[in-house]
């Protein structure tokens, strides 16, 4: 079985910090008190966390 390297930890780098965007947009959904402020949190949290597990199939 062969095993290989990973030269760059990139994919990790770019799925944390699209993780924490979700995170911080996901609590904005929370904190705001108007529907459409909400839509647009919900809709940049999913855009984030797709972004994040994409960022990992690409670059690991």
């Amino acid at each position: 079985m062969e095993t290989g390297t990973v030269g760059s930890d990139k994919g990790i780098g770019f799925a944390v910090l699209f993780s924490v965007v979700a995170l911080f947009a996901a609590v904005a959904m929370l904190a705001v008190g108007d529907q459409f402020a909400t839509a647009i949190g919900f809709a940049a949290a999913m855009v984030a966390a797709c972004l994040a597990v994409a960022a990992t199939h690409i670059y690991w």
